[in-house]
């Protein structure tokens, strides 16, 4: 395909880019020059990549919702947890709460470890209470 020889002035700066962006990429000045005339004459082609990114984040926006709905789920339980244990436990007396806090401490160390175990084994009780959710 023959091509046309086009003359063009440029501003200073702009064929400094010009020069650059051909160096750093390797593509000729007239290859780049082609391409942003498309670009230019054919708006369509960036309008469908725009739409392609709005339709992600479209998508990466709704993902978005449902971890704060579930975040915020989690929260109202913990939160209606502790207060019922609040609530419902009484207060130890002096001489028997070092022993309470040094098994509290050991519950606890255990509980750390069975959750890191289930996150690693990947058998967690969001996983098998969706199961029990699609076994509906």
């Amino acid at each position: 395909m023959t091509k046309a020889r086009v003359h063009v002035r440029l501003p200073t700066n702009l064929y400094a880019r010009l020069c650059e962006e051909a160096g750093k990429s390797g593509a000729s000045q007239a290859t780049i020059v082609e391409l942003a005339l498309r670009a230019w004459f054919n708006p369509e082609s960036s309008a469908t990549m725009e739409a392609r990114l709005l339709e992600r984040l479209d998508a990466f926006d709704l993902r978005q919702s449902e971890i704060e709905r579930e975040v915020s789920f989690t929260f109202e339980a913990f939160c209606h947890y502790v207060l019922y244990w609040l609530t419902r436990t009484e207060p130890l007396p002096d001489g028997e709460r070092d022993a309470a806090h040094a098994l509290g401490k050991r519950r606890f160390d255990f509980f750390l470890d069975q959750v890191a175990q289930k996150i690693g084994a990947a058998h967690t009780l969001q996983s098998h209470r969706s199961s029990a959710e699609s076994d509906r």
